[in-house]
């Protein structure tokens, strides 16, 4: 019998920004202390700061869900907290 180790493998954070962008995902992202909305779209772009352009971006509140569409958008790298995938 093997007493090998089965190590997690990371992926870095731009890798699956990337993977997201490529697959087209509608994504959320949270913003850096503005816990009561989000913002979804599909990123169409990004860079090393982690400053990504969404397309059809949509401003949801978590208190009433009140949606607010905003367009094509470009969010600041520094207030990006979590970038997660809205598709299944």
């Amino acid at each position: 019998m093997s007493s090998q180790k089965q190590g997690k493998v990371f992926i870095p954070p731009i890798n699956l920004i990337f993977k997201y962008l490529q697959s087209q995902s509608l994504v959320s992202i949270q913003l850096y202390e503005q816990i009561h909305f989000r913002i979804e779209g599909i990123i169409k772009g990004f860079d090393e700061f982690m400053n990504i352009v969404l397309e059809n971006a949509v401003e949801v509140r978590e208190i009433d869900g009140k949606r607010i569409k905003l367009g094509k958008i470009l969010l600041k790298g520094d207030n990006v907290v979590v970038v997660s995938s809205l598709d299944v």
